[in-house]
């Protein structure tokens, strides 16, 4: 992170360029306990030996991979990682669900997966109560259960669930909150579109963001409204065009992560407002948020996740509870700041790839 924060150009303002980037290293370098306290434990930190990987492939485990929604980059990305790591420890995928963000089809999708008994379950919920019976059923069946961003309510790891890994969403939070204070100078009038749900993920997002915008008491947060899905983008769009008509002198929206950002850029472009009068700043790094900031248009930063990290981490988790190897009940990966200046080299920190042509085009 030193790197990163050392090749951004930071604006003047209230605080300093220096702590700002102070502020963005202590991020990374701290990340958040998770939902019930439990001490952080950094993915790179996770490992198996050569016999332990030989021992897995021998098995011919199978696994499935229950999402809530995998129409976003991120998801893209996350499961990217999983098949990374489950291919290399020569464990089978058999299904892949997509609960389209609602709980009840989540519910359907795990009974389904149940009755072709995978040995590890790799999952995020959409709901955590909602679908916590489901997941204990699984759980009581023998299935090994690592979840992503939350895990199902009332689960206790290493009995009903191997661990649960997830991205320092607190600190994303904060790094957008303080590229947005440093786009705006420290002053201005911002509106906020949170994510309408109890994920841990998400929750966590804003109430890490609310906590950095404190640093800076003449950015006022003068509306805020949640989107629930499941057209995110549209529902944001709409959001976002009432905010800018409700509040003319709106100088800047943070969205909970990119796809929603993607409405928000629509209603942005449709009101007429210039790149230049309304900073944008969100979550995650998608290719539509990484086109517009590569061209200098509203957003101007985001504090990503590196999500095909985590889904190899998760890959490599479910090595473990195949071998009864102890596993650390939440592992995470920290906050990534990206601005213009630094993003192609963040890509391929976040998402495990090159950067797309066409962001790379987009920066020329």
């Amino acid at each position: 992170m030193a790197a990163i924060a050392a090749c951004m150009v930071l604006a003047a303002g209230p605080s300093p360029a220096a702590d700002i980037a102070a502020a963005l290293k202590d991020i990374e370098e701290h990340p958040a306990s998770g939902p019930h306290g439990e001490k952080p434990v950094l993915a790179s930190d996770l490992g198996l030996t050569p016999e332990e990987i030989a021992k897995i492939k021998s098995m011919n485990a199978t696994a499935a991979i229950v999402m809530h929604y995998t129409a976003s980059d991120w998801a893209k990305a996350q499961m990217a990682g999983q098949k990374a790591a489950l291919d290399m420890l020569g464990i089978k995928i058999i299904a892949v669900t997509d609960a389209g963000y609602k709980a009840e089809q989540q519910v359907s999708d795990i009974e389904t997966v149940m009755a072709r008994k995978p040995n590890v379950m790799i999952s995020v919920p959409a709901e955590q109560n909602g679908t916590a019976a489901a997941y204990k059923r699984a759980a009581a069946s023998g299935i090994k259960i690592v979840f992503l961003d939350q895990t199902g309510a009332g689960m206790s790891p290493g009995t009903e669930y191997v661990s649960l890994v997830s991205s320092d969403n607190r600190g994303m939070g904060k790094a957008a909150a303080l590229l947005m204070a440093q786009a705006l100078n420290g002053k201005g009038n911002i509106g906020l579109i949170p994510h309408a749900s109890d994920l841990f993920a998400t929750v966590e997002r804003v109430v890490g963001f609310k906590e950095a915008i404190k640093a800076y008491p003449d950015i006022k947060i003068v509306a805020e409204q949640g989107v629930g899905g499941p057209d995110f983008s549209g529902e944001s769009e709409r959001i976002a065009s009432g905010m800018l008509t409700a509040h003319p002198e709106l100088n800047g929206i943070w969205a909970v992560w990119d796809v929603p950002t993607e409405g928000v850029l629509a209603a942005a472009r449709a009101s007429g407002r210039a790149p230049k009068d309304l900073v944008i700043t969100t979550c995650d790094l998608g290719v539509n948020i990484a086109i517009d900031m590569a061209k200098n248009g509203y957003v101007k930063g985001t504090g990503s996740q590196r999500p095909y990290g985590a889904g190899y981490a998760e890959g490599i988790l479910a090595g473990y509870a195949l071998i009864g190897k102890s596993a650390p009940p939440y592992v995470v990966l920290p906050a990534l700041a990206v601005t213009k200046q630094n993003l192609i080299a963040a890509w391929p920190m976040s998402n495990g790839t090159p950067p797309p042509q066409v962001v790379t085009d987009a920066m020329k």
